[in-house]
């Protein structure tokens, strides 16, 4: 049996265009930001295959994608498409945090404000 294909993670989100270098997209493993099959990667040299799910932050979104193909070069934006298709809609990072809630209240009575 012959083993499955596979790539580096940073090299595919760079190949992918979801990060401008290669160098910020080994930051984003090593920082733990990149989630593969829903478990945080922290290496740049995990190894991508075709089917994988990846969540990705993307600026003030994280975006949920799933790899299609996994690409030999660092082309145009339109190639950049064809190895992935999102498969969730992009959520502000915002929304993934817990609401904020005040650690001390005022001696006052709530029900004054």
């Amino acid at each position: 049996m012959q083993p499955q294909p596979a790539r580096r993670l940073d090299q595919w989100l760079w190949f992918a265009r979801f990060v401008k270098s290669r160098s910020l997209a080994a930051r984003l493993c090593t920082a733990g930001a990149i989630a593969v099959n829903g478990a945080a990667i922290r290496k740049a040299n995990h190894a991508v295959h075709v089917g994988d799910t990846l969540a990705v932050p993307q600026g003030a979104l994280c975006r949920t994608v799933r790899v299609l193909a996994l690409g030999l070069r660092r082309g145009p934006a339109a190639e950049a498409r064809w190895l992935y298709e999102e498969i969730a809609v992009p959520v502000r990072q915002s929304e993934l945090a817990p609401a904020w809630e005040p650690l001390i209240l005022d001696e006052e009575d709530p029900s004054d404000i």
